[in-house]
């Protein structure tokens, strides 16, 4: 019986150890999700002088656009253009 005992308690530790050293990750845990996704967009416009940056969104994010960073947040545009629409006509 102790040795039934020993040979379930040996398998067991193996089983754990290649469980935790694995490197088989399913796809969404191992890559993640993309932080920069747009799913509503900023229809006004946003002046020059408060961008500080801009970011193409991930290309496996459901919505394409840009990121526009301003000291009062982030704000998804659909295009570079659309910022600029309403003063250039």
């Amino acid at each position: 019986m102790e040795m039934k005992m020993s040979c379930v308690c040996l398998v067991l530790g193996l089983v754990l150890l290649m469980t935790f050293s694995s490197d088989a990750q399913p796809l969404a845990i191992s890559q993640g999700h993309p932080d920069l996704c747009c799913f509503n967009f900023a229809t006004s416009d946003i002046p020059d002088t408060e961008i500080t940056g801009i970011v193409k969104t991930h290309h496996n994010c459901p919505k394409s656009g840009y990121v526009f960073t301003t000291p009062n947040g982030r704000f998804c545009k659909k295009d570079l253009q659309s910022s600029h629409s309403k003063q250039s006509s």
